[in-house]
Formats: C-alpha cells, sequence, structure tokens
C-alpha cells in the first residue's frame, strides 16, 4: 500500500468501532472488499456477544450529583452504601468493604471482583481519563461475563478528576443506580486465504474494533492496514505455507474474535505453524517490538534476523494482551508485533488516539518487516518455530487467562 492509500484507509476508519455495532460490521465489509481487491478470497464469520444498552445511571455521593456511566452487563437496580477507597487489593484492605460501595484505582480484573464478592461489597467505582487532562470524558465500561460468571454487582465510572474529589473530600456515602436492557448480539471476524503448497498455514491476525470513545487508529486499525500490506507483498506467489488473515473483531472486551475462531475451528489447528498477530504500529515515536508466546528460539531468530536487516526490535518471550494469546493457549507458537510509542507521545482507548500520532512513512516501514519474515516463515521447509510452549508461558497463559491467580 502507498502512503496515499494508507491516509484513506486511516480516513475511512476514522470514528469508533464498537464491538455489536453497525459500525463494527460496516467495518469488517470494508475490510472483506480491501482483501478481494488485492486478489484474496475473503468472507465474514460471525460469532454471538452479549450486549447491553443503558437507559439510565447516576451516582450521587453525600448527595452532590457526580456524573457517571452505568457499567454494561452488571445488572439493573439500586444500591446505597458507606463509600471505601480501594488503593490496594491485598487481604488488609479487602476486610474493611463488607457492606460499602468500593472506589477502585483499576479494572475490575476476574480475581477482583471475586474477591470483592467473597469480602462482601455491594457494588463499585472506576475511573478513567487523567486529572491533567482537559476533558471530562467518561467511557463506557462493561462487567465482562468471564469476570462475573454471572454473579452481578451494580458498577459505574466516572471521570479521574471526580475520583480524586470523592477522595479528597471524604465522601461518606454514595448510592448508584443502573437501568439496562440486556441482550444477545453478534459480532464478526473477516477472513482471507491465500492459498500454499500444503495443507499446512500460517495465520496472522489483526483487530480491527475499538473502545466507546476512541476512534481507534492507533489501537487497532495501524495493525490491520500492517495485515493488508502483508497480504499485498505475498500474493501472486505460492508459498510453501497457506496464509490467513483474520481480522478480529470485539477484541476490546477480552479477545472475543480471536476466542471465538479457535473455538469454531479447533479441528483445523493442528494445520497452523504460527500465528502473526499485529497490534499497534506505525506511531511516530516508539520502539518496534515482538513478543514470543512460543519456544525461546523464536526470540533468537527475530534478534537475528533484526541483526540482518538493521531493523531494531525489542523482543522477549511471554505473553501479550492480544488476539496471539487464544491461539499460543490451544498449542499454537504465536507472537505479536508492535510499535510501542511512549504514553506521552500517543495513548489509546480515549480521544486521543488519532491519526496525528501515526505516520504513514512508518506504517510503510514496519509493514515490509513484518512481511519480510512473514515470507521467511510461509516458504521455509519446515517452519523453524518448535510447536510447542514452554512449560513457564503456559504459566504465564494460566494467569492472564484467568484459571490462576497472578502471584504477587
Amino acid at each position: 500500500m502507498n502512503q496515499r492509500q494508507i491516509r484513506q484507509l486511516l480516513k475511512e476508519m476514522d470514528h469508533p468501532r464498537v464491538s455489536g455495532t453497525a459500525e463494527e460490521l460496516a467495518a469488517a465489509e470494508r475490510l472483506r472488499a480491501a482483501c478481494e481487491e488485492l486478489g484474496a478470497k475473503a468472507w465474514l464469520e460471525s460469532f454471538p456477544v452479549e450486549l447491553a444498552n443503558v437507559s439510565a445511571a447516576s451516582l450521587t455521593a453525600d448527595g452532590r450529583e457526580v456524573p457517571c456511566k452505568g457499567y454494561k452487563l452488571c445488572g439493573s437496580g439500586t444500591v446505597e452504601a458507606p463509600l471505601c477507597y480501594l488503593p490496594n487489593t491485598e487481604p488488609a484492605a479487602l476486610a474493611g468493604v463488607k457492606g460499602k460501595i468500593v472506589l477502585l484505582d483499576s479494572g475490575v480484573s476476574y480475581f477482583l471482583y471475586q474477591d470483592l464478592l467473597k469480602y462482601g461489597a455491594l457494588g463499585f467505582i472506576t475511573y478513567d481519563g487523567n486529572v491533567r487532562y482537559a476533558d471530562s470524558d467518561i467511557d463506557f465500561k462493561e462487567l465482562r461475563p468471564y469476570v462475573s460468571e454471572g454473579k452481578k454487582t451494580l458498577g459505574v465510572n466516572i471521570n479521574a478528576k471526580e475520583a480524586f474529589r470523592l477522595v479528597k473530600d471524604g465522601v461518606k456515602t454514595v448510592r448508584i443506580t443502573v437501568e439496562q436492557e440486556e441482550y444477545a448480539g453478534e459480532s464478526h471476524n473477516v477472513v482471507a486465504e491465500l492459498p500454499g503448497e500444503t495443507e499446512e498455514w500460517l495465520v496472522l491476525t489483526a483487530h480491527y474494533d475499538s473502545t466507546p470513545l476512541s476512534r481507534g487508529l492507533y489501537d487497532n486499525m495501524t495493525g490491520c492496514i500492517g495485515l493488508l500490506e502483508t497480504l499485498e507483498a505475498l500474493r501472486g506467489t505460492k508459498h510453501r505455507y497457506g496464509l490467513r488473515f483474520i481480522f478480529c473483531g470485539s477484541e476490546e472486551r477480552g479477545l472475543l474474535g480471536s476466542k471465538a475462531w479457535v473455538r469454531d475451528h479447533e479441528a483445523e489447528l493442528d494445520k497452523a505453524a504460527l500465528n502473526v498477530n499485529l497490534d499497534m504500529i506505525g506511531s511516530v515515536m516508539g520502539p518496534f517490538a515482538a513478543c514470543c508466546t512460543a519456544e525461546d528460539g523464536l526470540v533468537s531468530y527475530i534478534r537475528y534476523l533484526s541483526g540482518e536487516l538493521g531493523w531494531p526490535v525489542k523482543v522477549w518471550q511471554g505473553v501479550y494482551s492480544s488476539d496471539s494469546t487464544p491461539f499460543a493457549d490451544k498449542g499454537v507458537p504465536a507472537l505479536s508485533f508492535a510499535r510501542l510509542a511512549p504514553q506521552s507521545q500517543a495513548t489509546i482507548h480515549n480521544r486521543y488516539d488519532t491519526a496525528a500520532v501515526l505516520s504513514a512513512e512508518q506504517l510503510q516501514k514496519d509493514g515490509a518487516f513484518i512481511a519480510e519474515f512473514t515470507r521467511r516463515m510461509a516458504d521455509a521447509a519446515p517452519c523453524p518455530v518448535k510447536r510447542e510452549i514452554p512449560e513457564k508461558v503456559k504459566g504465564q497463559l494460566d494467569e492472564y487467562l484467568n484459571r490462576k491467580r497472578k502471584e504477587n
């Protein structure tokens, strides 16, 4: 893709694309068309998602109305209780939450939520944004079904400035009201294919959805552009390994698209030699990085390739919070490429994720390296990456996927 085409696609996608919405579906159709324009067979695959429309939400703190948004999928109702600020989640702190509504410095993760229920919390408040930002934005959040496991507790999200004020003012009592309609919805993965000489294949992934406040250009239309660049670079020649490109929906809600794909195609995964995932590339600033959820040899290979091509890569072994993780959890060696901009230069999941933090030239360069790495893997005889996940990495997967509590 030339720089004009890159800028045009970024312009077309310069809007939120939230899971299960018409905007997400329209983006999926646009990416399918882009793959077909490049000569690949492409199609959409749907999967179910739980959705909600919040009709009313309020937070009252010692009689003062605080701007908020209700958590989707947390249920409906009203709860009033003393406020408890929870700056850490050690047992000594959790012991004080019984019968209270808890203000958290973090999101609502699986084990934290289960702890809140265990210790008797009646509701929760989270916040986002930054006390130094000029805006007072409040994002829509959800109590993810795999976190709540059907045990719902009312929650709201507020701006960081309001959270600071609640604590500074020593608020005693808060009341939360949330009313919503919960229903079954649908999201989509976009799949494109370049057949190979054998039945084995490489799978390349990038998510195309965004969070509600974000235009989702850096996170992660850039990854989608990287997939299109790789498709364009490798088309026209039949490689030893086939190439499957998956533009994943609903990643921002807990990797739902990639989880759905590996679940629905589990019988085919024994033919998958490697997953290459792209999540945030092309930023003006920041190092190029690779996280390998695979054997040590892949880390070494990328370091050698970095030296050979004169392309600096920060590489490590571990679990990346993106669509590579469900593949690795099914035993497919995986890695994620990214260009990690400093937070002072580019942020995500808010209004500041815009084209201004990106470079079309850098996207081309990042895409060229990814395409070259993919070409070498696709033409290898056989793929040099062992089909095994090291035990220490399996432990990290267990922690990330909430099968095991992370040790402090």
